[in-house]
């Protein structure tokens, strides 16, 4: 291939997938200490194997919440709801170990009269969009997601009632001249039950599934690798381990942008792992929007108990009409970059969490997802100076 012409491949998990779960289960339990307490600080990972569920981490909170209850509800309604699957939301085991947030931490994270919030830990985060898809994510990572949603969406109306609630998809397109061209190859893998050929899935699954998603991308050379083992009925922890944010290219850009490497589930955001990363995705999709450019990564670094980031980096791949210098100074007059203001303006002390915790935390259009807004990219065509 040209240089200019290459594949790119990107994956998603659907909810039913270990670290899936275990992410939506720290997610709920920070919604719920959000919901009684919007100055909680929550840091809770979860770790499940065969029937058992284990919590830890910290808590500093005046809610009360039974934490037992909300771990049940979470796994039932994902689907793991019988014993069958090895792992049932009604009967597993669950062990809990946690304690209060550090004073250590909590003194640099505090606001206090004429002493701004500081970031809850030092750490970078990157922010990326690009105009390739709708949603302004690469297009891999938008068709593994929806072709996931999908799934879900006929598993759940019992359209597909033989279809059980672990999956993992892949997705590559060929790029010609840097832009995305035709699906070379999608890779799905759903549970199923026990007495579903491979072949009745593989029929149903291209033609009610991929289909329907990426219908304008597919083509009579496109492959499809449905259930590659040619069979999944055991999984989700039964199969293998889950555990919080093991999946974090999933949750950001499948790959085509870089990561800081922190997750976001299960903290509150006064950790900027979670917030600044929010508002690095904002910003890089207003100046997207905006015309600025036609790709932007953002990168910001915090050093723990200080509010300004410590650098903001912008790179446009070349894509940028202005001098990345006054890309930057653009950013500087806009957008609010210390962690006090970004809570303030994405409005992230709301209990809105759970639900970003599968398929992907950009590219939906969910209003309650603050950092997907275009609100400021009118004001971004104005001429700084």
């Amino acid at each position: 291939m040209h240089k200019d012409n290459y594949l790119f491949t990107s994956e998603s998990v659907g909810e039913g997938h270990p670290d899936k779960v275990c992410d939506q289960i720290s997610d709920a339990l920070l919604d719920a200490y959000l919901a009684q307490d919007k100055e909680s600080r929550i840091a809770l990972e979860c770790f499940a194997k065969n029937n058992e569920v284990t919590i830890g981490g910290e808590v500093s909170s005046k809610a009360e919440i039974d934490i037992e209850k909300i771990v049940r509800k979470t796994i039932c309604d994902i689907g793991y709801n019988y014993d069958e699957l090895g792992f049932n939301g009604h009967t597993c085991k669950i062990d809990i170990n946690i304690s209060k947030q550090s004073p250590d931490i909590a003194q640099g994270v505090n606001e206090k009269e004429k002493k701004e919030q500081g970031a809850g830990d030092q750490g970078i985060m990157f922010g990326y969009a690009t105009n390739e898809s709708s949603d302004y994510l690469p297009l891999p990572l938008s068709f593994a997601h929806k072709i996931l949603l999908k799934l879900s969406q006929l598993r759940r109306e019992g359209k597909l009632s033989f279809i059980r609630p672990d999956a993992k998809s892949q997705v590559t397109i060929e790029y010609e001249d840097g832009k995305p061209k035709r699906i070379d190859a999608v890779v799905l893998s759903a549970q199923h039950d026990p007495d579903v050929s491979l072949d009745k899935l593989r029929e149903v699954l291209i033609n009610e599934v991929i289909k329907p998603v990426c219908s304008t991308l597919l083509d009579k050379k496109t492959k499809y690798f449905i259930n590659p083992t040619g069979r999944f009925v055991l999984g989700g922890p039964a199969a293998d381990t889950g555990l919080t944010g093991r999946k974090i290219i999933v949750d950001t850009y499948g790959g085509a942008a870089r990561h800081g490497g922190g997750c976001f589930s299960g903290k509150d955001p006064s950790k900027v792992d979670r917030s600044a990363a929010y508002m690095a995705r904002y910003i890089a999709k207003n100046i997207v929007a905006s015309g600025l450019a036609t790709k932007c990564e953002i990168q910001l670094a915090y050093a723990i108990g200080i509010a300004e980031p410590v650098s903001l980096y912008v790179n446009c791949f070349g894509t940028a009409n202005i001098p990345e210098s006054e890309v930057i100074e653009i950013i500087k007059k806009h957008f609010p970059l210390k962690p006090a203001e970004i809570i303030n303006h994405l409005n992230l002390k709301r209990p809105i969490y759970k639900k970003t915790a599968s398929y992907g935390h950009f590219g939906r259009p969910d209003p309650d997802f603050s950092w997907e807004k275009l609100d400021i990219a009118d004001e971004l065509r104005t001429p700084l100076f």
